[in-house]
C-alpha cells in the first residue's frame, strides 16, 4: 500500500495532542491588536480544540505529528 501524503496546510495550521485531539490556533489574533486588553491578548497563547463537527480533518494529517 502506497505511503499517505499530508496536507501541509492542515500541518502548519493544526496540532495534534498526546491524546489525539486536534487543537487549533486562536482566531483574530494579528486583528485590532492595540485595542485588545492585556488579558485577551495573553489568552491567545493557548490553543483551542478543534470543534468535533471537523473531525474530518483529522484525515489530512494521517501520521500525526
Amino acid at each position: 500500500m502506497p505511503k499517505l501524503k499530508t496536507h501541509k496546510g492542515a500541518h502548519a495550521r493544526l496540532g495534534i495532542t498526546g491524546r489525539g485531539k486536534l487543537m487549533r490556533r486562536k482566531i483574530a489574533v494579528n486583528n485590532y491588536r492595540r485595542k485588545k486588553h492585556r488579558r485577551a491578548k495573553g489568552q491567545f497563547d493557548e490553543m483551542q480544540e478543534v470543534h468535533p463537527s471537523m473531525r474530518h480533518l483529522r484525515r489530512l494529517l494521517p501520521y500525526g505529528r
